[in-house]
């Protein structure tokens, strides 16, 4: 009985261990994707009450530009909120979404209790702009970005037409953000 009782309690911590990992993904090298459109993707914000509340990125922010910060493990999560921080402080003239893209099937399969560990973490207001991506749609942005120094934030604006218009992926800095404010104004 011990025996049966042991082999879904393993398989459960073999799911979280790989999903909480990125799974089996190999790194894929970082590069530059400023000038190249944006690929379609669908994410789900951590409000979705149903398939209706996805997001299409960049089509539902068409005609305006879009700040994506791209997270592929949880250690990114002290980057990406340096950079919100400096965003909103910023007073930026931009929509901002925080997009996590867990890689690899541990990631999918642990999908709901990787989204119900952010929702106790982050307040309920601020849970639509935080759309997760799993699998496939996160190795598309895996493919633009790469994913060498995962804790290091992707930071994408995308213009009105979803063309990268600035990328940034060696961490927040004050200087940064500066260069990130001259790029929005330039769009």
């Amino acid at each position: 009985m011990k025996k049966l009782l042991a082999l879904p309690v393993l398989l459960v911590a073999v799911v979280l261990v790989l999903g909480l990992s990125g799974g089996c993904s190999s790194p894929i090298p970082n590069r530059n994707p400023v000038g190249e459109p944006f690929p379609s993707i669908v994410a789900e914000p951590l409000d979705a009450e149903s398939d209706e509340d996805r997001i299409r990125i960049p089509e539902d922010f068409a005609g305006k530009p879009l700040l994506l910060l791209v997270g592929y493990v949880q250690d990114t999560q002290f980057d990406i909120d340096r950079w919100l921080f400096g965003a909103l402080d910023a007073d930026l003239a931009v929509e901002l979404r925080e997009i996590p893209a867990a890689r690899g099937m541990g990631a999918r399969l642990a999908s709901g209790f990787i989204d119900g560990g952010m929702r106790r973490g982050i307040p309920k207001a601020e849970w639509g702009a935080v759309a997760t991506t799993y699998g496939a749609t996160a190795e598309t942005i895996a493919e633009v970005t790469g994913t060498e120094r995962p804790r290091n934030a992707r930071v994408l604006l995308i213009d009105g037409s979803g063309v990268i218009r600035w990328f940034h992926d060696q961490g927040f800095s004050a200087g940064t953000l500066i260069a990130l404010r001259e790029a929005l104004a330039g769009l």
